[in-house]
């Protein structure tokens, strides 16, 4: 295993160890900044998502939204705010989350943890860019 791996594995459960329910996702932003990743990106449906970090890229494989062939759902700026606002009150899980913004149209999504930022693309071009709080980790 890379350092790489064990650098990211180590900070996501600290992240999710010390996650509060609300308001989570600054808090796993802030524990990966502090390990050395600067970038996050999240293809969807697929899950695919990879880090962006100082030790090196890595990539890790998540469980599909669906297989097979499929529609592309619209770019739904407002569901995807109504994603975004459930799940940072604390009322969906991850995958519940990913979800969501795949049926708003979302294929991808990039979190900039140097600028704080989420960007989530449409496939047909269609992005809405939300920051985020910076939090403090120990």
């Amino acid at each position: 295993m890379s350092k790489a791996i064990e650098t990211l594995q180590a900070a996501q459960q600290r992240a999710m160890a010390g996650r509060p329910a609300v308001g989570g996702f600054p808090y796993l932003a802030a524990t990966l900044r502090r390990a050395g990743v600067n970038r996050n990106i999240w293809d969807l449906p697929s899950c695919q998502s990879i880090y962006l970090t100082s030790e090196g890229p890595v990539v890790m494989q998540g469980t599909p939204l669906l297989t097979g062939i499929a529609d592309i759902p619209t770019f739904d700026r407002d569901a995807l705010i109504r994603a975004l606002r459930t799940d940072q009150a604390g009322n969906s899980t991850f995958p519940e989350f990913l979800l969501s913004t795949w049926k708003a149209g979302v294929v991808r999504y990039e979190v900039d943890l140097e600028a704080r930022t989420v960007t989530y693309l449409g496939c047909n071009g269609e992005q809405y860019v939300e920051s985020y709080p910076e939090v403090k980790v120990e």
